[in-house]
């Protein structure tokens, strides 16, 4: 049966070609328009790490003085890296990661290569674990390689290849700030979107080349960045970055598998506030944060306003294309009323009217979610030439794919009801005396 309804439709649009290329292409701009901004807020709103982001929490205190506090003031954006490394000593949690973005000096052996720098992550043993990292060789670090201040690093796959070629370097000697490391791991394609883990240092950039202990960064004296925020001015010879400085600038996370485990987890940190106001280090009343991977999304404002605001407008404009559709069909089906009333008086029944009716509109539909699937590829393509750090990510996969044309169909199987309905009311006896 619907073999020959689309036969119809078929026969129907070779008789109104300028009018059905019309509806086709209304349909097309509307979808493209849509999913265009649909897959950019996809990427941006997107769970980076969906089986487990209920069970991440990114940790925050409120270590400062008393000067410029206000009650119901947000904590601090990153850690002091005496509480940081306090939390990880204790390790309360089911695994646990301090961290921070730095640079390095890389001075390769291979012949042609001359010393560059990379962006470089310093952290904890558990991070691999703790946010599923993949692995092309070998494997992360050990707790103990962190509390040794070991000379051990992961390197990304196209760090490895840059320097090693396509053998498996694990286990050879990497040099960085004049200092010989030993790689142990080498990790597969990996680039989270948004990069939860430090929304600090860039939303949406790639994952840094190389992974070092955080001990032995600090050990080092390898340079960090990123912001910090100081309290009152630094002492000791490593300044802001020394274990006892006023300063927050590292990121801590925990894992923490169940919400009994999060309830707990955040009574120790209470706990914890409470013995550092004891001991005359912090003068603030609690203010700690345990938040979700997703809720710190949201409290970071990782999607940009005007990103939301295109979707709105976006689907606003299908929304319009969809009228305009709607009149198309009207007109359309209109037109074709002698014909519909042979049909009735032959025995055609108003059911059958009205899938013939859809079933033009639905065709309608999937050649203008054909066309407006070239737009779109053409609209990301168009993206992905802003200096936005997101635009690179904004590409087509199969979901998107899929939703195109479920959109369209749906489009228009909304456009062609009230079409389809008007149509089946059409009177067989009226049409054929005014024929």
């Amino acid at each position: 049966m619907f073999g020959y309804y689309f036969n119809l439709a078929l026969r129907s649009f070779r008789r109104n070609r300028a009018l059905t290329a019309l509806m086709v292409l209304a349909i097309a701009l509307g979808i493209g328009a849509s999913v265009t901004t649909l897959t950019v807020f996809r990427v941006l709103s997107g769970d980076p790490i969906p089986h487990k982001s209920d069970q991440l929490f990114y940790v925050r205190m409120d270590p400062g003085t008393l000067d410029g506090f206000t009650p119901g003031d947000e904590p601090a954006e990153q850690m002091t890296r005496f509480d940081a490394e306090a939390l990880l000593r204790e390790a309360r949690g089911d695994r646990q990661a301090l961290m921070s973005a730095g640079s390095v000096a890389v001075e390769p052996d291979a012949e042609g290569l001359t010393p560059f720098v990379l962006q470089a992550r310093y952290t904890s043993a558990d991070f691999f674990a703790m946010f599923d990292t993949p692995f092309r060789h070998g494997s992360g670090w050990q707790r103990g390689d962190d509390e040794a201040r070991a000379r051990v690093a992961v390197i990304s796959g196209a760090m490895a290849e840059r320097l090693f070629g396509d053998t498996d370097p694990t286990g050879r000697t990497l040099r960085l700030g004049r200092t010989d490391f030993r790689v142990v791991g080498v990790l597969d394609d990996w680039r989270p979107a948004p990069r939860f883990y430090d929304l600090i240092s860039g939303e949406f950039t790639e994952a840094e080349d190389v992974h070092l202990p955080f001990s032995t960064a600090r050990d080092l004296r390898l340079p960090v960045q990123g912001s910090m925020n100081c309290w009152a001015e630094p002492t000791g010879e490593e300044g802001s970055t020394g274990p006892d400085a006023p300063c927050t600038w590292v990121q801590y996370w925990v894992e923490l598998g169940t919400p009994a485990r999060a309830a707990t987890y955040r009574a120790y940190l209470d706990n914890y506030s409470a013995q550092q106001r004891q001991a005359g280090r912090f003068e603030r009343p609690d203010n700690n944060a345990l938040t979700p991977v997703m809720a710190w999304l949201a409290e970071r404002e990782v999607v940009p306003s005007d990103v939301r605001l295109q979707v709105w407008l976006a689907f606003g404009f299908l929304a319009v294309c969809l009228l305009n559709t709607v009149g198309l069909l009207l007109a359309k089906f209109m037109r074709r009323g002698g014909e519909i009333g042979v049909r009735r008086a032959l025995g055609a029944s108003r059911r059958s009217i009205f899938m013939q009716c859809l079933v033009e509109a639905g065709t309608v539909g999937l050649a203008g979610g054909a066309l407006g699937l070239a737009l779109a590829l053409l609209g990301l393509w168009a993206v992905r030439r802003q200096p936005a750090d997101y635009a690179e990510l904004a590409r087509m996969d199969p979901t998107m794919l899929l939703v195109t044309f479920a959109m369209a169909l749906f489009a228009s199987l909304l456009a062609g009801v009230l079409p389809a309905w008007r149509a089946m009311q059409v009177t067989p006896a009226i049409q054929l005396k005014s024929q």
